[in-house]
């Protein structure tokens, strides 16, 4: 094969490649069977990374500030993420925002393996948190089959 068609083979490879993304990332959004259609008033956020906390959180006010009205946003948190909610050590900033977000409608969801995991209770969290007892990644799943968004920063 010469320069030319090596060329070619892999300019038409790397296309086939970003075309199948397209298709499973189009089906992935549709759910099984296209039963969920994803809406942009309903946003899941994904935090499991503790060095991350304060920069989704500023991603979650930035999204209330600039994205649609009446926008429904969910925080599920889970393993060494929940930490930075722990009440006795949260960053002040980090519980002011939690208390702010949830007088705007925002949900917190802690995952109850990492509760276990870290051995603390609900009332150990800042408060404005839930418990999902089927863990934080069932949770995601479950939210994204009843049409949110998924967004892990």
């Amino acid at each position: 094969m010469d320069r030319r068609n090596i060329f070619k083979a892999a300019v038409a490879a790397v296309g086939g490649v970003f075309a199948t993304k397209a298709i499973v990332t189009q089906a992935s959004a549709q759910g099984a069977g296209g039963a969920a259609k994803v809406s942009a008033n309903k946003v899941a956020y994904h935090l499991s990374d503790a060095d991350k906390v304060v920069f989704v959180l500023g991603n979650i006010q930035n999204h209330l500030d600039g994205g649609p009205k009446g926008v429904e946003i969910v925080l599920v948190v889970h393993g060494p993420a929940l930490k930075g909610f722990h009440a006795m050590s949260a960053d002040p900033a980090v519980s002011q925002k939690v208390e702010n977000f949830s007088k705007a409608g925002v949900k917190f969801d802690a995952c109850g393996n990492t509760l276990k995991a870290q051995k603390v209770e609900l009332a150990d969290l800042v408060p404005g948190f839930k418990v999902v007892e089927e863990g934080g990644v069932v949770r995601l799943a479950e939210l994204q089959s009843l049409g949110y968004a998924y967004l892990r920063p």
